[in-house]
C-alpha cells in the first residue's frame, strides 16, 4: 500500500449548546487531513478522489478561503506569510471535509502549520457560515505544549442566528497524529453558551478505504447542511432569540496575537 502523508479521520463530532437553552446532539463524521502539497499526487494516484473534478470524493480549491479557486497552499502561504508566521510553510495540512458527490460544506477547515523541524508553528481557523462568508483566523502555536493546546480570540463573523457578534472562540485541539481533536467553545462575555467538538481516529488513504468511508457516511456533507437547519428549527421552537445578520466580507482574515501570559488577542 503506497504510504500518504494525507489521511483521514473517522470520529463523532458533538455539539451542546448551555445557553439560554440546554441543547445537544452528535452524529458520526469523517474529515480528510490533506497535506496541501500532496493533493495532486492524491489526485493521480486515487480513483475515487479528484482535485476540481466530480468524483465520489473531491477537493475543490473554489470551496476554501475567497471562492476564487486560488490554490489553497499559494494561499495560506500567503496569509501566513502576512500573519508573520513564514517561517510556519514548511508542512502545512488542511482538516475539512471533502466534497462528495459534489457537495461539500465546512463550518470549520483548519490548516495545521509546520516550521523546518516540524514543530507546529501556527494553526489558521477558517469559519464558513451559509451565506457565503469564511473568515480565518491566525494563531501563532505556543511550543510548551506539543499535543493538547488552547487558543482564543474574538469572534468577528456572523455565523448563527442564536449566536451574539459580541462573543469570543475557545479552540482547543489535539493535532493530527494516530488522533484528532478539534474543539470550540463560545462564550457571551463570561456566559459559555456552545461547546462542540470533532474526535476521529487516522485512516490511512486508498481507494478501499474512501470506499468505506463514503458507503458508511453516504452524502455526509449535505447531512452536515441538513443537521444545522433541522437544529436550528429546534432551538427555534424552544424559543431561543434570534440574532440580527450583520454583513462580513466574502473573505478576510485576522491576525490574533500571543500575549506575554500565554493568552491571545487580536
Amino acid at each position: 500500500m503506497t504510504a500518504y502523508r494525507s489521511c483521514a479521520y473517522r470520529g463523532t463530532v458533538v455539539h451542546k449548546r448551555l445557553a439560554p437553552k440546554r441543547h445537544a446532539f452528535s452524529y458520526k463524521v469523517f474529515a480528510l487531513c490533506l497535506d496541501v502539497d500532496e493533493i495532486d499526487r492524491l489526485d493521480a494516484d486515487l480513483r475515487l478522489f479528484s482535485r476540481a473534478r466530480w468524483n465520489i470524493m473531491s477537493f475543490h480549491d473554489r470551496d476554501y478561503a475567497a471562492g476564487d479557486g486560488t490554490r489553497v497552499a499559494d494561499h495560506v502561504r500567503g496569509v501566513l506569510t502576512a500573519a508573520g508566521s513564514g517561517h510556519a510553510t514548511s508542512r502545512i495540512v488542511l482538516l475539512s471535509y471533502p466534497r462528495m458527490m459534489g457537495y461539500a460544506f465546512n463550518p470549520l477547515s483548519v490548516y495545521f502549520a509546520y516550521d523546518e523541524a516540524d514543530r507546529l508553528g501556527a494553526v489558521v481557523y477558517e469559519v464558513s457560515n451559509t451565506f457565503g462568508e469564511r473568515k480565518s483566523y491566525v494563531i501563532p502555536a505556543q511550543p510548551s505544549d506539543e499535543t493538547l493546546r488552547a487558543q482564543r480570540c474574538d469572534k468577528e463573523m456572523y455565523v448563527s442566528p442564536f449566536t451574539h457578534a459580541s462573543a469570543t472562540y475557545d479552540f482547543h485541539l489535539r493535532p493530527p497524529d494516530e488522533s484528532v481533536v478539534v474543539g470550540v467553545d463560545l462564550r457571551e462575555g463570561a456566559v459559555p453558551v456552545l461547546k462542540t467538538h470533532f474526535r476521529g481516529d487516522r485512516v490511512p488513504l486508498s481507494d478501499g478505504a474512501l470506499a468505506r468511508l463514503a458507503l458508511t457516511h453516504p452524502l455526509m456533507t449535505a447531512k452536515v447542511v441538513a443537521a444545522i437547519h433541522v437544529e436550528a428549527a429546534r432551538l427555534w421552537w424552544k424559543g431561543v432569540p434570534l440574532v440580527a445578520r450583520h454583513t462580513s466580507p466574502r473573505y478576510s482574515f485576522t491576525v490574533v496575537e500571543t500575549r506575554a501570559d500565554g493568552g491571545h488577542h487580536v
